[in-house]
């Protein structure tokens, strides 16, 4: 196939635009799938993406349309995932630009797009759900011209779910995206943009060809390693794995080579062949984890089924980030890294649901800077605290984020930036929207700022973030006690003026979760050795008077005492037991 033939693209949108709806209908036009097995949002496989209505995973289908081939990556749009739409731009040379016809520019569509133009792609741009007829045109029109800077009149209108005009978007996609650049002729050089790991073929390696060809039978060198494999299978998506004889520069395919070990494959790494020097791919960006916690077994014998699990996950998941650690509570686990909240469940289902594993998740956290004795340390988690006595300062993540809001609703969402101790450095008004940049605390914009900020705006807000440097707070670790034990993966770090609050909140929702056990107990916050909340939890009782009716008052008294003594007894040999809901009451301090 020559190059002039093939066109390689991404669809970016905010999350809920009609990405997937839009591949739908090309898969559809270009009877890529038989129309009878054509379900809605086809290209999301994964069980959780369909539960959940959003794409977590990027993937990747090869059209064929009047004559040319059209490889594309279709990307998330929440957040959480803005490192999969990098790794899908990486390999394209255009993208369409969806937006909602009745919501208008939101956060990631500007946040995606910008990433776009920074990558000198081809953009079109593309209005969705015109269908639905309740959309304010004027106000669009200013929006996407003020914001984007994009004409009104560039829009092509569709709508995804009907297929109205969708062909004319495929006819815009051969016309104005260039064709991919390289030279068949010249050694191989490709770069990984996924991989999956399948029992009986090893892992299989998505790439992108820039120059030479790949077959069966080649030997090929990972960049980054300098491990050599023979091929023994390529092939393109069709959308699933379909084989080929040969995959040339330009094109987008797979290919198997007994690859056992997961760790031998990494994301944006240049493949390239063994024998011939060639300048490696510059690949993306590693990605920044924002979110930290501890996954534990619930069983302690399943720990090597959940590091092999976590493994097989790391290598489709390349933002995913886990080393081994110990707890005194918990026992063996992994300590990870995530690059959002949504990004850190998505995780721990799959890991529940895929592998059949139980697992506890900690406290998440994020990574603090702490100097004392004149060095400075980094800590992702409340167990590394030092002893506060020794500390000179600490300096917490701050992000950077753009609200896009209705100006009727800036009242709440200012008291909500307040109450997160965020601060507005820049607003400015489109039309009937506000676009407005903050500063805050990552640790405070992690747990469910998403969710409030929603819900205040009646889902009319958007939100996008990236990390902007560390600065001075006043933080403290709270320690939180069961039975006298500290419970260290309950821990958790807050800045010292809601330390007090929280911790009343939290040993009062513990109270609630852990429950009565046969023997009293109490549930402590501290902060050091300074106990700052505290609740008891009385015994549970049986009526051991049931079958004295009547009687002399001294023989009820002495049964009394008996149960009495009986509960003492076991209050010094007793071990409350703690169910996983504990572990997430510290998320929701706020509620």
């Amino acid at each position: 196939m020559s190059l002039e033939k093939i066109r390689n693209f991404s669809i970016i949108a905010h999350i809920d635009h009609g990405k997937s709806t839009l591949a739908d209908r090309f898969l559809e036009i270009t009877e890529t799938v038989n129309k009878n097995k054509l379900t809605e949002q086809f290209l999301d496989q994964m069980d959780l993406e369909r539960e959940k209505g959003i794409t977590i995973k990027s993937h990747p289908v090869t059209l064929e349309y009047k004559g040319y081939i059209l490889n594309l990556i279709d990307t998330p749009g929440h957040v959480d995932f803005s490192y999969e739409v990098s790794r899908a731009l990486a390999a394209c040379e255009g993208v369409i630009l969806l937006v909602d016809i009745t919501q208008g520019v939101q956060a990631q569509t500007l946040a995606n797009y910008l990433q776009a133009l920074n990558l000198k792609l081809k953009v079109i741009p593309v209005f969705n759900k015109i269908d639905l007829q309740n959309y304010n045109e004027d106000y669009i029109k200013k929006q996407v011209e003020d914001i984007l800077f994009i004409p009104f009149e560039d829009f092509e209108k569709v709508s995804a779910k009907t297929g109205l005009n969708v062909d004319k978007v495929l006819d815009r996609v051969i016309k104005e995206i260039p064709n991919p650049q390289g030279n068949i002729d010249s050694p191989l050089r490709a770069i990984i943009f996924d991989a999956q790991y399948n029992p009986y073929k090893g892992v299989i390696v998505y790439i992108r060809l820039f120059d030479g060809k790949i077959k069966k039978g080649d030997k090929i060198k990972f960049y980054s390693n300098g491990k050599v494999f023979e091929v023994e299978e390529v092939g393109i998506f069709k959308p699933f794995y379909k084989e080929v004889d040969v995959l040339t520069a330009g094109q987008v395919g797979y290919f198997c080579a007994s690859i056992k070990d997961v760790t031998d494959t990494k994301v944006g790494d240049t493949v390239c062949d063994p024998e011939k020097y060639v300048e490696p791919i510059s690949g993306f960006k590693e990605p920044k984890h924002m979110v930290f916690c501890g996954f534990y077994p619930a069983d302690g014998d399943d720990y090597s089924k959940l590091e092999e699990a976590i493994l097989k996950l790391k290598l489709n998941d390349a933002a995913l980030f886990f080393e081994k650690e110990k707890s005194a509570a918990l026992g063996y686990g992994f300590k990870c890294g995530f690059l959002g909240m949504l990004h850190m469940q998505i995780v721990q289902e799959r890991l529940e649901r895929h592998f059949g594993l139980n697992i506890v998740s900690t406290t998440p956290t994020v990574k603090y800077k702490i100097v004392y004795n004149n060095k400075e340390i980094e800590i992702d988690s409340p167990n590394l605290w030092p002893e506060n006595t020794k500390i000179d300062k600490i300096l917490e993540p701050y992000i950077k984020g753009k609200i896009i809001i209705p100006h009727e609703f800036l009242n709440e969402i200012l008291k909500l930036l307040q109450d997160k101790r965020g601060q507005v450095i820049h607003m400015e008004k489109v039309g009937n929207l506000l676009i407005i940049d903050i500063e805050a605390p990552l640790s405070e914009i992690i747990i469910d700022f998403f969710d409030k900020l929603k819900s205040l705006s009646r889902g009319f807000a958007s939100f996008d973030y990236e990390f902007l440097e560390y600065r001075e707070s006043d933080l403290v670790k709270v320690d939180i006690l069961v039975h006298n034990v500290k419970i260290d993966a309950l821990s958790f770090i807050i800045h010292r003026q809601k330390a007090y609050y929280a911790s009343r909140k939290i040993v009062q929702k513990l109270r609630e979760t852990i429950g009565k056990q046969l023997f009293e107990y109490k549930i402590q916050a501290a902060i050091g050795s300074k106990v700052i909340a505290s609740e008891s939890v009385k015994p549970l009782k049986k009526d051991v008077l049931a079958k004295c009716y009547g009687g002399d008052v001294t023989r009820k008294r002495k049964l009394l005492e008996k149960q009495k003594e009986g509960k003492k007894r076991m209050k010094t040999i007793g071990k409350v037991s703690i169910p996983q809901e504990a572990f997430w009451q510290v998320l929701s301090i706020d509620d």
